[in-house]
């Protein structure tokens, strides 16, 4: 969907065997129901639910529209406290299923104040949907809290999800990070990962937690101490956000 009206991706999660699915962050339904609409005739899915991750507009802010067609009326609306219409809201380390699909609510307040990174996990492996809190190689602005925040929110929180578990992030801003990330560690995982967002449209999914390790500054502060002048891991965080949010690419780029 970030290629259309909206810049988020908006992902439609299917358990195989039961064609349960949940739309997360349809932020724009006038693109999203139609392929729905397909799906559900095509006999391929049986949407239960609309799953947001934190209640900005570009991500909740379709729920509403979504829910006024007939298709999708009644369908829970499963997020955080504040997104629009929400139903149900998980207590952190809850969760649901989507068929044999198990669904855990990972609460990582910080970007919002609600946003949910949603873990799921079958047979086949793992997934995590980060929202707005983790990007290949970034984070979220700090709108509704601190450097302390996400400072746990991603170095201790999600660090401690297993390192084979997939990421799908909410926008689709790896390029821009690692220029950033070249600024600050030009490591060998930072090029591979710029090098990669560099020769590929799309990276989500490409990437594990264990990937965010080693080339995602914001989860790295033992080496980039150095490019902060600061050693306590939260006021790395916050210098390095203020870093980034001040940052410039150069106006020449070479292909790494």
């Amino acid at each position: 969907m970030w290629t259309g009206t909206s810049d988020n991706y908006a992902y439609l999660v299917i358990d195989d065997k039961s064609k349960d699915a949940v739309i997360i962050d349809p932020a724009n339904p006038e693109e999203v129901a139609p392929v729905l609409k397909k799906h559900i005739d095509a006999g391929n899915i049986n949407l239960t639910a609309i799953v947001n991750t934190h209640h900005h507009w570009d991500h909740a802010g379709g729920n509403k529209k979504l829910l006024a067609y007939p298709e999708f009326q009644g369908k829970p609306i499963i997020g955080g406290k504040d997104c629009e219409a929400v139903t149900q809201t998980p207590k952190n380390g809850g969760g649901f299923n989507i068929g044999e699909i198990a669904v855990k609510a990972i609460y990582t307040p910080c970007h919002t104040q609600d946003s949910i990174c949603w873990l799921m996990e079958d047979s086949t492996g793992r997934a995590i949907f980060t929202g707005d809190t983790l990007f290949h190689g970034g984070c979220g602005r700090f709108f509704e809290g601190s450097a302390e925040e996400m400072n746990t929110a991603l170095n201790k929180t999600l660090a401690s999800v297993p390192d084979d578990t997939k990421v799908y992030p909410g926008h689709e801003y790896t390029k821009a990070n690692v220029k950033f990330a070249l600024s600050i560690l030009p490591s060998e995982p930072v090029k591979r990962l710029a090098a990669f967002a560099d020769n590929n449209k799309e990276t989500q999914g490409k990437f594990t937690i264990g990937d965010e390790k080693k080339h995602n500054v914001f989860m790295r502060d033992p080496e980039i101490q150095k490019a902060t002048a600061k050693t306590d891991p939260v006021e790395v965080m916050a210098k390095l956000r203020e870093l980034k949010n001040n940052f410039k690419p150069p106006p020449t780029e070479t292909k790494l």
